[in-house]
């Protein structure tokens, strides 16, 4: 394979690549968001400077996607925290567990999403939309909600899944020590919001080492969303340099 024809692939192996060299579009992202109070230390402890924790607040979502380009149908779930960085409010994605590897392997690679192995699942249940993680054979986070009891407003529910996105990307050099360590943004566009509701929820954590989502303990559930949608994913843009440490 020549070299200009390596510069051409963005993943290996270089004849069946981890992911597809697409921009996704996802079609029925089905979330079920839910926001709670936790413990203010515990959360300072994880929110990497430059951002700031005004709140203590906390988005657990699972996010149910009916159909995506380049890698098909797939569910994920994880954590996203409330931060600001220079004035601008978004959230930190803090942890994100999924059960396809192509959207694992470029969410990281392409990306700065800190996404990992895992088994979340997204359905209805006697009236009761239900969403568990699971890590291996352990459940580790379930949330219920009440199923469609109230409209939310379109553009609400649209405000709530379009702030800025934050996120940490390591890349390691062959030594050990960070060849890239920056702080990057990301927001979600070209969005048309099919079904939004709101209702009564709940929220149990479970303790694991290696999904220690309980290490951000649920103080009081604030507000709860469940959301259909189409959507892009914005290119990310580095907004600080660790290694510099200075803002890009």
């Amino acid at each position: 394979m020549k070299i200009e024809e390596v510069r051409r692939h963005v993943t290996t192996p270089l004849t069946a690549p981890a992911f597809a060299p697409v921009v996704p579009r996802f079609t029925d992202r089905e979330y079920l968001n839910i926001v709670y109070r936790t413990d203010a230390d515990a959360l300072r402890a994880v929110v990497p400077e430059p951002l700031e924790v005004e709140e203590p607040l906390v988005r657990f979502e699972v996010m149910k996607m009916g159909d995506v380009s380049g890698y098909g149908p797939y569910t994920e779930s994880g954590q996203a925290i409330e931060v600001s960085f220079d004035g601008e409010r978004g959230e930190y994605l803090h942890a994100m567990y999924l059960d396809n590897f192509p959207a694992t392997a470029s969410g990281r690679e392409v990306s700065a999403y800190p996404k990992t192995v895992g088994s979340p699942n997204l359905y209805v249940d006697n009236g009761v939309l239900v969403g568990t993680l699971d890590y291996g054979t352990l459940r580790v986070a379930t949330a219920t909600m009440g199923y469609k009891h109230h409209e939310l407003d379109a553009h609400e529910a649209e405000r709530q899944i379009t702030v800025p996105t934050f996120m940490l990307k390591t890349i390691p050099g062959y030594d050990g020590a960070p060849r890239v360590q920056e702080l990057v943004r990301t927001e979600i566009t070209d969005v048309v919001v099919k079904e939004a509701y709101t209702g009564p929820a709940r929220l149990q954590l479970f303790q694991h080492v290696l999904a220690p989502l309980a290490d951000l303990p649920v103080l009081e559930v604030v507000s709860a969303s469940h959301i259909r949608t189409d959507l892009t994913l914005a290119p990310v843009k580095p907004v600080f340099d660790y290694l510099k440490g200075a803002r890009s």
